[in-house]
């Protein structure tokens, strides 16, 4: 008996507690639900929070009307989700997954109470929500989900790159072995014709070798490197731009150089995205005579008489300048080119790893000159270099948020052998280009060019994606030249520095839309034969081809549409915007209903903030009065990673990042309160991500962006998955050929827990792929740490290995001694919270054992 009366009191303690549960449940979405209704939102979390709290006190009453109404609250907030949602999984997680889990909870107090079910009624009811909360959980592993219109990828090529270029260098047209550019060539094609690595044969894949550079950083990591590999060489730099030399077969140091970097000249992120190599032509080596010249001297002045106190006779010291200058030059018959991160420009031996002293200034160049004051990491550059017709043309990046009036975007051409500037073209002068001398300076807050150009010899052109005016998110205060100019593809003649045509794909950008692609040059099909073309794609996700000696608009051009007036400078606010009718990756507008988060609350605060903000479509005006949400966010579309493109297939491949941000203008005076201030006036890197608390000094307004758009006790999006896929594009025709998630839950859950999911979730991803003649797209990029391989054909993943480090780079593809590598440089990324590491990693197919 005693038993007995133990036995009901722990269950009628029992249904207490979940009855006080209950009620909370109901008290928080109820109170939430009404201030929701009150801005327009969705009635729901309203009526389900009242009825959630009367079942709750009920059932803390010991009453089964309490599991009644809680039945109430389940049958209709399961007809809601299935009206907002349909069968999209996603959507069913915060609307459903608390519902379902108290659910089970009353199914198990309900015999305990007054009038309630036999215990074995509720226990195999319980058992049956169990069962559901399972088979839900299991349509997320489900393989494939969220692909779209897919089709076979066309066997014929419908366009093929173009290597009829004068005086090549090696980036021209690459030996089918290399990788010797950025973009593999210099027409960023990202394209290997290597086929020794299948899908039939790609999950043999294992490391090969594996080198750690020692550039380990714990603030404002992400490398975001993609190396070169030019004959039995593999070249890259870290962070902090050291430069190094590996055997393309091993993996062992052959050289290091280090430019020594500060620490202080980091700017948002410590990149160095990329390295150039250069081979000397034949016509501007150093003569058979003036070589023997140079030994000449040198064995002049080892025999010099010491007896007359000299070390060097008649100008015959080795260690003369001249004499230098010409052994150098001789040594220095391929270089490799790197910027800084504190604006300087370093060319070294490709075969010791020392300066070229004929550059420069001993083997490196300022390109700060003229710029008048630059706070350490004001100007870095962390793409790089082009070399055109043997001018080195570079852009930088300049501290976006700090000041209007930043140092000048100026693109510099320089000559490739001895660093002499060649021109200057300013956007905010856009008719002049030669360099300025003495004090003079480059217009302050210019738009400049901070990701990676491309360009064509045979035409002397190169092709700059121009960044937006200083102070991104205000534009009262530029000038008509810089509204002309601002957030372009602009092509310039390398002899010149001179425009020969630009396309803006932004007018007076406020959002952060600079393009941060690198272009990518082909030959494109069209109805008079294939013309020499441009594809470009944006952060807005357009995806624009352009003839890319005349800048005429291909594949159906673009069309301007009206777009979302008003915000706080509505005379600035341009009535069009242009769009692409070739292609675009863009998804529809979004609405309340794909608000998300873990659970209703999360997905409650989210639709509250969804209906703060102002939000009327793509380019929403920025507004003082509330937020504003800004989608696409500035993180793409498509950033620096860029796209690939098969020519021989004719397929484009793109990945894409689908994510919203919620920003604020926030007033002067209160940005000064909270210690918004430059970064040098500060005297220290408050971190965080680009655009969180910028001040945006002279102008009205600093600028808060919750990047991401992010709930702030969770972690977790606001927006629902996917928020990165990878596409696969026709090249004739702009049409999608396949779609679908890029990257797993693996690494990513709330409160920065890694979940050790594989759900095909589509995390954010910056970084791109490559595309192989043997069928496989390679890509790191994502959140989840893996490095896949996806066949080009389906879509599918058909490999992926995981990384000791984010894998926030371009991947490469080489052969050496006849074997095909696959290369990731693994450093991670503060921005996109992946570990950090300092990892380049190889990986191949088993060596063959001789027969």
């Amino acid at each position: 008996m005693a038993k007995s009366t133990s036995s009901r009191g722990a269950s009628r303690l029992f249904s207490c507690i979940v009855g006080l549960i209950v009620a909370l449940a109901g008290l928080a979405l109820g109170g939430g639900g009404l201030y929701l209704a009150l801005l327009g939102g969705s009635w729901y979390y309203l009526l389900a929070g009242v009825v959630m709290l009367l079942a709750g006190i009920q059932l803390w009453r010991g009453r089964i009307s309490g599991a009644w109404l809680y039945a109430l609250v389940f049958v209709g907030s399961f007809l809601w989700a299935a009206w907002e949602s349909g069968l999209n999984y996603w959507r069913w997680i915060p609307r459903f997954d608390l519902v379902l889990i108290l659910a089970i909870l009353v199914a198990l107090v309900a015999p305990a109470l007054r009038g309630g079910p036999r215990p074995r009624v509720g226990f195999a009811l319980a058992g049956v929500l169990c069962v559901g909360l399972i088979v839900a959980g299991a349509l997320a592993f489900l393989p494939g989900r969220g692909y779209q219109n897919l089709a076979p990828v066309p066997a014929v090529a419908d366009g093929s790159l173009a290597t009829d270029v004068g005086n090549a260098q090696p980036a021209d047209v690459p030996a089918p072995g290399d990788w010797t550019a950025y973009g593999r060539d210099s027409a960023a094609t990202r394209y290997s014709p290597l086929e020794q690595i299948t899908p039939d044969n790609v999950d043999q894949l294992q490391v090969a070798w594996q080198y750690r550079t020692g550039d380990l950083l714990d603030h404002r990591w992400g490398a975001e490197t993609t190396p070169l590999k030019v004959g039995d060489d593999v070249f890259l730099c870290t962070s902090r731009n050291i430069l190094i030399s590996l055997d393309a077969a091993t993996g062992e140091e052959n050289w290091r150089y280090d430019p020594v970097v500060s620490k202080d000249a980091i700017p948002y992120t410590a990149a160095c995205r990329g390295v150039t190599y250069y081979e000397v032509p034949a016509d501007r080596l150093p003569t058979a005579d003036s070589a023997d010249d140079t030994q000449q001297a040198a064995a002049s002045g080892n025999q010099a008489d010491d007896a007359q106190g000299s070390d060097a006779q008649n100008g015959g010291d080795p260690n003369s300048d001249a004499a230098m200058a010409a052994s150098d030059a001789i040594a220095c018959r391929t270089r490799i080119i790197s910027g800084t991160l504190d604006g300087r420009i370093i060319e070294v031996d490709a075969a010791t790893g020392k300066p070229c002293t004929d550059f420069g200034d001993n083997g490196q160049v300022d390109i700060k000159r003229n710029m008048g004051e630059t706070p350490p990491g004001y100007v870095s550059i962390n793409s790089a270099p082009v070399v055109v017709r043997d001018v080195i043309v570079t852009g930088h990046q300049v501290l976006d948020g700090q000041r209007r009036y930043p140092p000048s975007g100026v693109i510099k051409g320089f000559d490739v052998m001895t660093g002499e500037l060649q021109w200057a073209w300013d956007a905010a002068r856009p008719d002049r280009s030669e360099p300025l001398t003495g004090d003079e300076t480059y217009v302050r807050g210019s738009p400049n060019m901070w990701t990676t150009a491309a360009g064509d010899s045979k035409l002397g052109l190169v092709y700059l994606p121009m960044a937006n005016s200083a102070a991104d998110y205000w534009s009262s205060s530029r000038t008509p030249e810089e509204n002309a100019w601002a957030s372009s593809m602009v092509a310039l003649d390398v002899e010149t520095g001179l425009p020969k045509w630009h396309f803006q794909t932004a007018h007076k950008d406020v959002w952060d839309y600079d393009p941060g692609s690198q272009p990518t040059l082909i030959d494109f099909p069209t109805d008079n034969g294939e013309v020499p073309a441009l594809i470009m794609p944006t952060k807005q996700g357009e995806i624009y081809v352009f003839n890319r000696e005349t800048g005429e608009l291909l594949g159906g051009g673009a069309e301007e549409r009206p777009v979302p007036q008003g915000g706080a400078e509505p005379e600035q606010r341009s009535k069009t915007q242009p769009f692409s009718r070739y292609a675009t990756l863009r998804q529809p507008d979004i609405t309340e209903k794909d608000m998300w988060g873990m659970s209703p609350f999360d997905q409650l605060f989210c639709r509250i903030q969804y209906h703060q903000a102002s939000w009327k479509g793509m380019y929403t005006p920025p507004t003082a009065e509330q937020p504003w949400v800004e989608y696409t966010g500035y993180n793409g579309g498509s950033d620096w990673g860029s796209v690939a493109v098969d020519p021989q297939r004719g397929v484009i491949i793109a990945n894409y990042n689908d994510m919203p941000n919620y920003n604020e203008l926030v007033p002067r005076d209160v940005a000064n309160k909270l210690g918004w201030v430059p970064r040098e006036e500060l005297k220290s890197d408050r971190g965080g991500a680009e655009g969180a608390g910028d001040p945006q000094a002279n102008t009205p307004y600093a600028i808060n962006v919750n990047a991401g758009w992010r709930v702030p006790y969770t972690g977790l999006l606001c927006k629902q998955p996917p928020y990165g896929h990878i596409r696969a594009i026709a090249l004739s025709s702009g049409k999608t050929l396949w779609d679908r998630p890029l990257g797993t839950a693996r690494a990513n859950g709330p409160w920065g827990i890694r979940s050790g999911l594989p759900i095909d979730i589509g995390t954010p991803n910056n970084g791109g792929s490559v595309v192989t003649a043997g069928g496989l797209i390679f890509i790191a990029a994502a959140t989840d740490d893996l490095i896949r391989a996806i066949d080009i054909e389906s879509g599918e993943t058909v490999w992926q290995a995981a990384l000791p480090a984010g894998g926030q780079a371009n991947p490469m593809v080489y052969e050496a001694d006849g074997r095909q590598y696959l290369v990731i440089v693994a450093t991670g990324h503060h921005f996109m919270q992946t570990p950090t590491g300092d990892y380049v990693i190889a990986y191949a197919l088993p060596k063959q054992r001789d027969s």
